[in-house]
């Protein structure tokens, strides 16, 4: 006998679910690799060293050329892109305003109001119950669907882990703002190194985990002979 097609609560069929990433590949293509993550973070090392050592426009000028080097490596080796054009364009934004105010602490400003605003959005996605992660999760890992949105504790879980990535994500750019309000500038380089990847990674490995296994417990059973 059969009963038709069984849906799993994360949007997925049970042989789609089969084909999912596992948890390591998910990590690896959403940080890039430790290629990703290295290259992503030496234009910021390259203009906090130059900085300290040098004055702020040969540091601005290093960094982009360090970031517009690693962009056309990877596209010369026919590689992803993604991450060295996020970085690139991270950077450039920084660049021409710390050149432009003649202030090097500047040069993060714009990744502070960033982290701010996507902060303050995850924590209105959850108020409102259409909660961030989960639709990124659609997006990223349920190949645009989202049947997640008709299950309750699925609805909970997502509300629940966009809170924690709100509240993470405020906390460390109140770090960096602090920084650069008391003109910490070397202090705030420092911080943007050391809160960017590492808080991430442990938040993109928490919702991996947790949805993984709160999907796994509502998967209905299939039925003998289904």
């Amino acid at each position: 006998m059969t009963t038709g097609q069984q849906h799993t609560p994360s949007g997925l069929g049970p042989q789609d679910e089969e084909r999912l990433p596992s948890l390591a590949e998910q990590m690896a293509d959403q940080l890039g690799g430790w290629r990703g993550l290295v290259e992503s973070s030496i234009p910021v090392v390259v203009f906090v060293v130059a900085n300290v050592i040098g004055e702020l426009r040969p540091a601005v000028y290093a960094s982009v050329a360090v970031a517009l080097l690693i962009a056309g490596l990877r596209l010369a080796q026919r590689k992803p892109v993604r991450h060295a054009v996020n970085g690139l364009f991270g950077v450039g934004i920084g660049a021409l305003l710390a050149l432009r105010t003649g202030d090097e602490r500047d040069f993060y400003l714009p990744g502070i109001l960033y982290g701010i605003g996507y902060g303050l959005a995850l924590l209105l996605s959850a108020a409102i119950r259409q909660p961030l992660v989960g639709w990124i999760w659609s997006v990223l890992v349920a190949k645009g669907r989202s049947e997640w949105r008709d299950d309750p504790k699925l609805v909970r879980t997502f509300t629940q882990l966009t809170v924690l990535w709100g509240v993470v994500w405020l906390a460390k750019v109140g770090v960096q703002a602090g920084l650069y309000l008391a003109h910490q500038d070397t202090a705030l380089g420092v911080a943007r190194l050391a809160l960017g990847y590492p808080p991430y990674a442990l938040l993109l490995l928490i919702t991996v985990w947790v949805v993984r296994r709160v999907t796994r417990e509502t998967a209905p059973t299939p039925l003998p002979g289904s």
